[in-house]
């Protein structure tokens, strides 16, 4: 795209910050509303509010961020010299100068980012996207929290405690009360629970596991990570540069235990979280654990940050007469490997990612699998189709930091443009597979208008598979595929098909899948906190993850979880607005 009057994309910035700033400082909607593509999106991240939340359209636009930035005293808009500097790019298939940004506000200092669209229709150059969000809270960044907590470069009294002796009494919480009570200790726990610590707020994390990790320990034997290691990596220590691309589930689980000891976190484990209920006048829960030896520990922290995951409790769904069914039944999160089944006849229930991966694996130990397909699934080949979506994180380029950044700026709106595009690609690439597991009577299809697997994963949860073989053993038929619908019902030995044929097997793996973050709530804080909260996970009215990072309806409730780059960039947004209710400023 050619440049705007032969100005720099540096200039054509500060342009439309002068613009800006004078707009705000008059107060001035029009003139706000101005500087705003008539499509044009507002996604704040705690930057202008303690919320996360987005508005389209101009005039939305003008009337919401006008009184937001007032009220946090917004002002010095302006280019962030020590980020990624102003740079044509394509975003959704559009031309525009990105740049990111830094500003004060009367809590702290905020970062932002900014793509600004030019041509004709617009006149002067109009923000397509701004995405306003607060870096620190003054006084309490982690530097100064560091620098607070730093100990003498020597120990005087040689027979006083020393580090170890403090770190341990200190995570025994037995003289006081952990700020936050953080349920879950897989990498949502554990990546809030170090953020909290590095803003200087305490944390306790409870996982019900023997060892930090076992949760990933305990899953099938073959399970890798199905995207790169780039955009994986856990806040202040990534992975290092010598691991593989797609890490093992083994070697996820020894980091996390890894992770959890060098970043010193609190961390409780073989410990159940019963239930909690909430005094309303001091806003602190009281929060029943179930320790190890059987006994029961009550804590009284003031936020609880539920993170078991969108994968945690397995579903297990009613299928009619699969009582009658005589062999093993076992829900995927409870299949370790094939091996025990070589020879035998298995059924998989299910077609996302863990059925196809146990199928596959079943298939490599010499089993007779049949998957059983209950919905249409999204099938993307795992390299290059499914990473497709995940290319702000690949090449050189800017640093972790600012690809985050400019990852977690992109409004609802513009990423579903953008992963229609990439779909339509991914499709274009997988053309040859999908045409073969449709001949094999595979039912496809590619998520909500064409937007392929990372929204389906941010509404359910699931309902795709990153292709690493699997798909090329159902097109040759080596891997069985029957439709449910297909099922007549269940008998001893097996599935009776509607065309009365028998279909042998001697264990049925459900695949299908796992509850979402809030069907717990009723039995762990009752109906009314339950109902209060609504629900959590897929998007809302302001085009956001319903209750994630973000105060819930329930004072002192908290959620986390989603993928490693979900949690590494949210984790940050979460603790500030936590460490601002600590300090009363929200």
């Amino acid at each position: 795209m050619a440049e705007d009057n032969g100005m720099p994309e540096a200039r054509v910035v500060r342009d439309w910050l002068d613009r800006f700033g004078a707009a705000l400082g008059a107060g001035d909607a029009a003139a706000l509303a101005a500087c705003f593509a008539a499509d044009g999106h507002w996604r704040d991240v705690v930057g202008l509010g303690w919320r996360i939340a987005s508005v389209s359209g101009a005039g939305a636009v003008a009337a919401a961020l006008l009184p937001a930035a007032t009220a946090r005293g917004a002002q010095g808009f302006a280019l962030d010299p020590d980020r990624v500097p102003p740079r044509r790019v394509e975003r959704a298939g559009t031309p525009c100068i990105e740049a990111i940004l830094r500003f004060d506000t009367a809590v702290g200092p905020g970062h932002g980012v900014l793509r600004l669209r030019q041509g004709q229709d617009e006149g002067a150059s109009a923000a397509w996207t701004l995405m306003t969000g607060l870096a620190d809270i003054a006084g309490h960044d982690e530097e100064s929290v560091r620098l607070r907590r730093e100990e003498p470069a020597f120990e005087r009294d040689w027979h006083g405690p020393n580090w170890l002796d403090r770190r341990r009494a200190a995570a025994r919480y037995a003289d006081r009360e952990p700020a936050v009570l953080v349920v879950g200790g897989g990498h949502a726990g554990l990546t809030c629970a170090a953020t909290l610590k590095a803003l200087g707020v305490e944390a306790l994390v409870v996982d019900r596991y023997e060892r930090i990790g076992d949760n990933w320990r305990r899953r099938y034997h073959g399970l890798k990570l199905h995207n790169t290691l780039p955009s994986n990596h856990l806040p202040y220590l990534p992975f290092p540069r010598t691991w593989p691309n797609y890490i093992p589930k083994d070697k996820i689980a020894d980091w996390l235990e890894f992770y959890a000891e060098a970043m010193e976190i609190d961390v409780w484990t073989r410990t159940g979280f019963e239930g909690a209920e909430q005094d309303a006048a001091s806003g602190r829960w009281t929060a029943r654990l179930r320790l190890a030896d059987g006994s029961e520990r009550v804590v009284r922290p003031r936020h609880i940050v539920m993170a078991t995951s969108v994968s945690g409790t397995p579903k297990l769904p009613e299928i009619p007469t699969l009582d009658r069914f005589g062999g093993a039944v076992v829900h995927s999160s409870g299949f370790a490997s094939g091996a025990a089944w070589r020879g035998r006849p298995v059924l998989v229930f299910g077609t996302g990612t863990s059925a196809h991966d146990i199928a596959q694996d079943l298939h490599g130990n010499g089993a007779q699998v049949t998957m059983v397909q209950r919905s249409p699934t999204l099938v993307v080949n795992v390299e290059p189709s499914a990473q497709l979506y995940d290319g702000i994180y690949s090449g050189p380029g800017p640093s972790q930091a600012d690809r985050d950044l400019l990852n977690q700026s992109f409004p609802l709106p513009v990423m579903k443009q953008a992963h229609r595009l990439l779909t339509d690609r991914a499709r274009a690439l997988d053309a040859e597979l999908l045409a073969g597991l449709e001949r094999a009577g595979f039912r496809l299809e590619f998520g909500e208008d064409g937007t392929g697997w990372p929204l389906k994963y941010r509404t359910r949860g699931g309902g795709y598979y990153f292709n690493v073989g699997c798909s090329e053993l159902i097109v040759r038929g080596e891997i069985g595929l029957v439709q449910y619908a297909d099922i007549e019902g269940f008998e001893a030995a097996g599935p009776r098909l509607k065309d009365g044929r028998l279909l042998p097997a001697d264990l049925a793996v459900l695949a299908t899948g796992y509850q979402g973050h809030g069907h717990l709530l009723p039995a762990l804080f009752g109906p009314a906190v339950a109902a209060r909260v609504g629900r959590v996970w897929g998007f809302d009215e302001n085009q956001e993850l319903r209750n994630m990072w973000m105060r819930t309806p329930q004072r002192g409730l908290w959620f986390t979880g989603g993928s490693f780059s979900q949690c590494r960039m949210y984790s940050k947004p979460l603790a500030l607005q936590i460490l601002a209710e600590e300090l009363g400023l929200a």
